[in-house]
C-alpha cells in the first residue's frame, strides 16, 4: 500500500510538472512578415508606417495563460514611413534618435482577466514599455491565439512539427511622455502615437 501511494504521488507530481510547463515562442519570424503598424494622424498630415524588426520570446502555457511571461523588441531603425525625408527625421536625433536608442521594447509583468474560448485567450497585459530610453508602465488589451501543430503548415513544410501563437493588440502612447518633441509640430504630427500589432511566435519541435 505504501509503495502504491508513493507511486501515485510521484505520478501526480510528474503530471503536474508537465502540465505547468510553458512553451517558449520565438517572435523572430522565419517568414519575415511580422510587423507593427503605427500612426500619428494629425490635422495637416496623416502619418502612418510600419516596423518590421521584431524579436523576442514569450512563454505561454495553454493550460495556464495567466502565467504568460515575455518580452518583445522592435528595432528602431526598422520604422518606415512613405516619405523619405520624413523617415530620416523620424529616426534622427530630434525624434527617435535611433543610434542612441536602437530598440523599442515591451516587457510583460502580468496578464490579468485571462479568459479562454476554444484556442483564443483574451486578457489585459500590463508591462514596461520603453521608447527613446524612457520606460513607463502601460496596459494593453490583447488576444493570444494558440495554434497547436501549425508551425509546419505556416512555413509550407508539413513534416516540420511545432506550435504557433498569434499575439494581437492595440494601444496608444503620448509622444511627449517619451521625450519625442513634446509640445512641438502638433499640427503636423499628432501628440498621440497609435500602435497595432498582429504578430506570430513559433515554437518548432525537435
Amino acid at each position: 500500500m505504501k509503495t502504491s501511494l508513493l507511486t501515485l504521488a510521484a505520478s501526480l507530481g510528474l503530471a503536474g510538472s508537465l502540465a505547468a510547463a510553458p512553451i517558449s515562442f520565438d517572435f523572430k519570424d522565419p517568414k519575415g512578415v511580422n510587423a507593427i503598424q503605427f500612426s500619428l494622424d494629425s490635422v495637416l498630415e496623416p502619418i502612418a508606417g510600419t516596423a518590421s524588426g521584431i524579436t523576442g520570446k514569450v512563454n505561454f502555457d495553454p493550460a495556464n495563460p495567466a502565467a504568460t511571461t515575455g518580452k518583445i523588441s522592435v528595432a528602431t531603425t526598422s520604422l518606415v514611413v512613405p516619405n523619405a525625408l520624413m523617415n530620416e527625421h523620424l529616426l534622427g536625433e530630434a525624434w527617435l534618435n535611433a543610434p542612441a536608442h536602437p530598440a523599442i521594447t515591451f516587457e510583460l509583468t502580468r496578464l490579468d482577466g485571462a479568459t479562454t474560448t476554444k484556442n483564443v485567450t483574451s486578457a489585459t497585459a500590463t508591462g514596461k514599455f520603453t521608447l527613446k530610453g524612457v520606460t513607463k508602465e502601460i496596459t494593453v488589451p490583447v488576444t493570444i491565439t494558440y495554434l497547436a501543430d501549425a508551425f509546419g503548415k505556416r512555413i509550407n513544410k508539413p513534416e516540420v512539427k511545432g506550435d504557433l501563437i498569434v499575439l494581437r493588440g492595440a494601444f496608444s502612447v503620448v509622444r511627449g511622455d517619451y521625450g519625442i518633441q513634446p509640445g512641438k509640430n502638433e499640427d503636423k504630427v499628432n501628440t498621440e502615437i497609435k500602435l497595432s500589432l498582429a504578430v506570430v511566435g513559433s515554437a518548432p519541435k525537435a
